[in-house]
């Protein structure tokens, strides 16, 4: 979860066939004696066109995707950079859909689909085979 703190900047590659959109995010850090941690957020394809088009600074958002260090020198000494390429995205609304969930609108994922809040969600199933979509909240 994290919050966008430089808009989404969209370009292509050389060839001008593929987008690509970087932004910058902060995360909010455990400890309240620490600042925030920001790190560079890299989205392609559909999905880069629609973060583009979509989201701006400000807005909260879940990311999933693959994590990246690279060792970079700087000025003699070797500095490690995080860099996320995510392969979906989720915006925190606090809108409601009614029932006291938020709003799953504009949910976008690497093939640049947008679910459907009538969508049938896939179920989740445990190491049993169990459907915890299912399941109460009672703890025995």
């Amino acid at each position: 979860m994290a919050k966008i703190v430089r808009n989404p900047e969209l370009r292509y590659t050389q060839d001008n066939q593929l987008a690509v959109t970087e932004m910058m995010v902060e995360f909010d850090n455990p400890s309240p004696n620490n600042p925030p941690s920001t790190m560079k957020v890299i989205a392609w394809g559909n999905l880069a066109t629609d973060i583009e088009q979509k989201y701006t600074e400000g807005n909260q958002v879940v990311l999933s995707g693959r994590l990246k260090m690279d060792l970079v020198e700087r000025q003699g000494y070797k500095e490690k950079i995080a860099e996320l390429t995510i392969s979906h995205i989720y915006p925190l609304n606090t809108n409601s859909n009614g029932n006291g969930n938020p709003a799953r609108n504009n949910v976008v994922n690497i093939k640049g689909y947008q679910s459907d809040d009538n969508e049938q969600e896939d179920p989740i199933l445990d190491n049993d085979g169990v459907d915890t979509n299912t399941l109460d909240n009672i703890p025995f």
